[in-house]
Formats: structure tokens, sequence, C-alpha cells
């Protein structure tokens, strides 16, 4: 295991000396926010001077002396950035969030520089098709070709030097986006009395009556817009009132109208992604974005989204008249809406399959679905994990576990950051503090999954809703791909691949959580340690489809809508108004009034706070297609555990990282491309179909 340690400038800075606890992991007692700026300045120094190297190098280019030399490069920087970003999403301040203001566009216009250099990108061109190289040779060539292609190393001076205001610009666009969202989320709080909370179970008291104490009001009780916390509170509040009053607010962050107002920030990201495709020869930006995709087209990802919203917006009107009708037999004429939905929602799926959220979370405690994600890749792959309390960590509450392989060899750490905290941006997701590599000695991988689940009063068991606890599978499968990532370099590592793609070993990792083999051992109850009732886990797969018309729907639709505003020619994005545009896309669709998109742009970090899926929300959908045909693998073997079955999905999905095309990889598995079929049959609209 190597580490990598910087020889520029900052003596004393933690950042830039070597670490030394386990597992070369940082050193965050000893980081403070003032260590980052010398760090950044060091370490773009220590990278231009690299990539200045390599441009001018007198040899003819070789591989080893181009591709691999850049590869090399700018280890000190990823190694400092890596660090920074934990903090800026898992535990920021004040002080991080001005820097990340002023890093935003200096790293952008650093990587633009790059990757524009008509000195490097001769070089590349100079290298022809990778003939005489191995294949992951040639597939990482392949990728640095594409990568500076679509960054404009071939176009104009005139062109480039426009490519890189709008690069930077939309950098800074992209923090601000999720900055304004960061500021609306820490501002709300909906402060209650013990007389507001009727419907709400004792643990949901208990975690409310945490969150007030947190913000500094103890002794009363406090919804705040972490998703766990709003959406809770939707499903149980028996005040129609205050639903209302938390669902606008959870519905207009980013929308205010004040200073965190994201509206300006969006229309001003659509004209310049429309630009920047324009430039580089694309009708839209959703035509550049595809292209590099597995769906590979705009036409190709809607003709997907429109095949799932017919019978999902069927199923969920038929949904709505049931929940209307329970409301008329309440003796009200109230017609539901947005905020009432959750709530009905709940009391319909009692109805019908008599499932009580509640009874569901008390055994479905943190500690034990995270041994049931640990012993499911133990299963699958032969992992082991051991607690560590020797690594230092960003915040108390983060965990970290060693983890080896089934021969016992150390595979990489992995850090889990599960709870809500007003220092944490909101959502969950999976990151790394280093990725696997070993182009110069084996580097293992430091992987971290950040959620936000409601934190427990001081004593009591943390209980996860069935979301929760499929939230943790969904970000634990990116966490395998990341630790289980088998390959030289650093560029094709772990989820480096297409965004329609990265979702496949994630999403489907969820599919095991629902199977009665894992539930049966691991749901048991916080209290008495009594495993969840046979007849509870039955019910539990009868209402496996249950409301899915409205999580199709609210997803499809954000997802629809990502897609028009990034369809857009340069021409109709100058004149757009995010708002009208929003309202004008629903109504296209048929949007029901009484659901509301899972993220609607003013807050939708996914697409507008950078572009990590800017044109590709789709992508979840376009995954499952894959992950519904996938684990029908494992059902066709008879073994949802089965041998063979689980070596090929290791081989050709989770270690591969990007070394091969998604499709061949896919086709590697499963013997052939998925068929999409699989995907209404899991959602259970293929009748509605």
């Amino acid at each position: 295991m190597t580490h990598h340690t910087s020889t520029s400038g900052g003596a004393g800075n933690p950042l830039l000396a070597d670490w030394t606890a386990p597992f070369g992991a940082p050193p965050f007692a000893a980081i403070a926010p003032e260590h980052f700026e010398p760090a950044f300045t060091a370490a773009l120094a220590e990278h231009r001077t690299e990539i200045e190297s390599i441009a001018t190098n007198p040899e003819p280019p070789t591989f080893d002396n181009s591709v691999a030399a850049l590869e090399r490069s700018g280890r000190t920087l990823a190694r400092v950035a890596s660090v920074f970003y934990v903090l800026a999403g898992a535990h920021t301040n004040d002080a991080l969030l001005a820097l990340e203001r002023t890093l935003a566009p200096r790293l952008a216009a650093h990587a633009n520089a790059i990757r524009t250099d008509a000195r490097l990108w001769a070089r590349l061109t100079a290298l022809g098709d990778g003939a005489g190289l191995g294949p992951e040779q040639a597939r990482l060539l392949d990728r640095y070709r594409i990568t500076f292609r679509r960054s404009g190393a071939g176009l104009d001076a005139a062109a480039k030097a426009r490519l890189a205001e709008i690069t930077q610009r939309l950098a800074t666009l992209g923090t601000t986006f999720s900055q304004n969202v960061l500021a609306d989320e820490q501002s709300f709080v909906l402060l209650l009395d013990e007389a507001d909370l009727a419907g709400l179970s004792p643990a949901a008291r208990e975690e409310a009556r945490a969150a007030a104490a947190e913000r500094g009001h103890p002794g009363r009780f406090a919804v705040t817009l972490a998703r766990a916390s709003v959406e809770g509170f939707l499903r149980a509040a028996e005040r129609r009132d205050l639903r209302e009053q938390a669902f606008r607010a959870w519905a207009a962050r980013g929308e205010g109208g004040g200073a965190t107002d994201n509206t300006a920030v969006i229309a001003e990201t659509v004209r310049l992604r429309a630009e920047r495709a324009r430039l580089l020869g694309y009708d839209s930006f959703a035509a550049f974005r595809l292209e590099d995709a597995m769906a590979k087209t705009p036409e190709a990802v809607r003709d997907l989204l429109e095949r799932v919203w017919r019978p999902a917006r069927a199923r969920a009107l038929a949904d709505r008249d049931a929940m209307q009708e329970m409301i008329r037999q309440d003796g009200s004429n109230t017609p539901l809406a947005a905020w009432d939905w959750r709530f009905y929602a709940e009391r319909l799926r009692r109805a019908r399959y008599g499932i009580d959220e509640d009874e569901v979370r008390a055994h479905l405690p943190l500690d034990a679905m995270i041994a049931a994600a640990f012993d499911v890749a133990h299963r699958l792959f032969g992992l082991s994990f051991a607690e560590r309390h020797d690594v230092p960590v960003w915040h108390p509450d983060v965990r970290v576990w060693a983890v080896t392989g089934a021969d016992g060899r150390p595979l990489g750490l992995f850090f889990g950051d599960y709870f809500a905290r007003a220092s944490k941006r909101s959502g969950a997701w999976m990151t790394s503090l280093r990725k696997q590599e070993r182009l110069d000695g084996e580097v293992l991988p430091l992987i971290v999954n950040v959620t936000n689940f409601a934190k427990p009063a001081p004593g009591e068991p943390a209980l996860l809703s069935f979301d929760d606890a499929r939230t943790l599978f969904h970000e634990f499968g990116h966490a395998l791909h990341g630790l289980l990532s088998d390959v030289t370099y650093p560029t094709l590592s772990g989820t480096a691949v297409a965004t329609d793609f990265v979702e496949l070993p994630s999403q489907l990792y969820e599919h095991w959580l629902e199977r009665p083999e894992v539930l049966k051992r691991f749901a048991r109850h916080a209290r008495t340690g009594a495993p969840m009732p046979d007849a509870l886990i039955e019910r539990l797969a009868r209402a496996r489809t249950f409301n899915q018309g409205f999580a199709t729907v609210e997803y499809v639709a954000s997802a629809l809508v990502d897609l028009d505003f990034h369809a857009l020619t340069p021409e109709a994005a100058a004149a757009i108004d995010p708002q009208a545009f929003e309202r004008d896309a629903l109504a296209r669709i048929g949007m029901p009034d009484e659901i509301v998109m899972r993220h609607r742009p003013p807050h939708f970090t996914h697409v507008f706070a950078g572009g990590g899926y800017a044109a590709a929300y789709y992508s979840y959908m376009w995954s499952e297609v894959l992950d519904a045909d996938a684990f029908a693998a494992f059902e066709e073997a008879g073994d949802v555990f089965h041998p063979e079955t689980a070596r090929r999905l290791r081989d050709h999905v989770y270690a591969a990282g990007n070394a091969r095309d998604p499709a061949d990889a896919y086709v590697g598995f499963r013997g052939r491309l998925p068929e999409a079929d699989a995907l209404l049959r899991k959602r259970g609209l293929a009748d509605a179909a």
C-alpha cells in the first residue's frame, strides 16, 4: 500500500504532510479551514509544473510519457480536494462555504486549461487509436481523447477562450445554487409543542425533541427540511395545517424570492450550457451530454421515460381516487392536496396491507441494517468488516470499518456518516477520500457514505423507515463499487463510469434488503430483539409496489423536466423563465395536481449544483432497467447469493470500474443486453401498461 506525500510548500500544513494514521487516512483533528487555501495554492502550482513537463517533453509521445504521466500528475491536488469536498458536504461552516465559492471557478479554470492544452492534445492524437496497447491502456487513451475533445481541445483560440469563461462561470453558479439550498434548509425549522404532535409515534417525537434541542430550543419539538424529518412528519401528523406549512417550505427551497432564490441561477446555467454545447458542435446540451452515455441520444431517454410515465400516472390517479374516497368517508369534501398524499397513502397502505410504519421502523434499527448490508457483501463477495476506533474522522458521529477480501487481504476503509445535522447538506451520497489504483503500487480506497437519518435522543436506538433502509443499501452499493474496484489507472477507478451505468451497482444492491433471507435475520425489534414477524415480512413483500404510481410520477416528472431544460437551443434558452418553463413542461405531460416533482428545479441539486446529473437525472431509471434485469439473473439461478452469478457480477460490474464500455460490461455479466419489461414488472406497472 503506497501513500503519496507532497513535497510542495506549506511546511507544517497537515494537508501537505505525510499522513501517518492507519491506512494513510487524513488527520482530520489537525486540519483547520485556514489550511486549505495554502494547500490548494501549493497543489495547483505543483500540478501545473507536472503538466508543463509533460507538454514540453522533447521525446516523441508514448503511452507512458503522455497518458500514464497525466495519470500520475495532480495527486496532491486530488488529495487536498477530496478532504475539502467531504467537509464541504458533510460538516461545513462559514469559512469552508466562503472558500468553496472562491475555489469553484479556480479549480474549473485549472482543469479546463489542462483539457484544452493544444500541446497535450497533439500528444494524445499522435498516439493513434491505441493499437498495440493492452485493453485497459487502450480504454484509458480513448477516455482521455474523448474528454479532451468534449472539453474543446480541438477548437480555435476564440472558441476556447469563450469555453473557459463559460466553464468558470458555471462552476460559480453551481456552488451558489447548492449554498442557496443549504441556507434555506438551515434557516427553516417548524417548532412545535406537545399539542401539535398528534399522530407521531414516541420514537418520532423523541427525534423531533432531539432536533429542537440541537437547534437551541430545548423542551420543544422541531421538524426540519432533512428528508427523513419532513417526510416522516408528512406521513404521520394529523394536523393538516402543520403538514401544509412543512410541505410548502420543503417544496419552495431555493425559491424564496430573496438572496437565496435560485431562479436567476437556473436561467443563466441553462443558457450557458446550451451555448457550450453549440460551441462544441451539438444542437443542445442534452445531445452533448448523452452522446457519452449508454443512452446515446435524448430520444432514447424520452422513449424510456414516456413508456413508464403513462402506466405510472394511471396508477397514481387510481390511488388518488382511493385516498379522496377515504377523505369523503371521514366526512370531508376537502380535495386531496400534495401535503396530504403521504398521510393518506400511509392510511391506505395500512388498510390494504395491514402495515404500520411505526411497527416497521421498530424492526429496522440502524445498527442492524448496517450489519445486514455488510452481511450481504460477505455472502456475495466474501468481504469482512471490522470497526476501527483509531482512524481520524471529521465528526464524532462518523464510524469507520476496515474492509478485507475473502483472501484476508485489506481492501480499504469504509466511513459511515449517518445522521442529519445542521452542518451537513441534505440527501445521501457516496464519495471517496482516496480512489483505488495500482499505477505505482497498490493504493487502497477510502470510501465514504453520507446519509441524513434522524438522530435519536441520547440512549435511544436510531430507527429507520423502510425507505431509509433502502437508502442505506443503495449508498452502500455505491461504496462497494469503490471498494471492490480492481483497476490500474485512477481515471478508470470505481464509480468513474457513465452516469446511466453508475446507479446499477447501487440500485441492484437494494434488492437484497427486501429478501426474507435478510429480513428474518437482521430485522429485529429494537427493544425486544424479536425478529420481524413472518406475517409482516409477507405483508411488506405484498406491499412492495404500493404507491409506485406516486413514486414513479414524482421521479419521471423530474427527469423529463431536466431533459426539457437541456434540450433547448441557445436561442430558446436565451429567453427562459424557469418558473413558467416548469409549469408548461408539467402541463404538457399531465402532471397530477396532487403530486409535486421529487426535486423541483429551484432545489434540484443533482442537476444545477454542478453538472453531475444535468440532462442525466433519467439515469436512475435507465439503471433500474439494468438492475431489475440483473437481479433476475440470481432469481433464475435459484439462489439470490448464487456464487457463480456473484462472481460474474463482481468481475464485470463492481470491480471493473470504467475499464470497459458499460454495454460490454453488462453483457459480460448477463450474456445479453437488458430487457426493459423487467422494470415495469419490478414497479408493479406491467398490468397498468
